[in-house]
């Protein structure tokens, strides 16, 4: 995913892990699960919110963006 495709994500966005797999060998997925939140002073800096499972949650940022892709 490229960095123009993360600040166009929505709520609930599906994405796909390129390395991780679950238990049955399918990518892990995360679902969009708020606003992206970008910065004037800082225009490479990038925060989405994800949902995975039931009760985890975590940023995609702009350090791990690239091991992401959008399905």
């Amino acid at each position: 995913m490229r960095f123009t495709d993360a600040k166009k994500l929505q709520y609930g966005d599906v994405l796909e892990h390129k390395k991780l797999k679950n238990a049955d060998g399918s990518p892990v997925r995360a679902r969009v699960n708020g606003k992206v939140k970008l910065w004037r002073t800082q225009p490479n800096r990038l925060q989405v919110p994800l949902k995975y499972g039931l009760r985890e949650c975590f940023y995609l940022t702009e350090d791990n963006y690239l091991d992401w892709v959008k399905s």
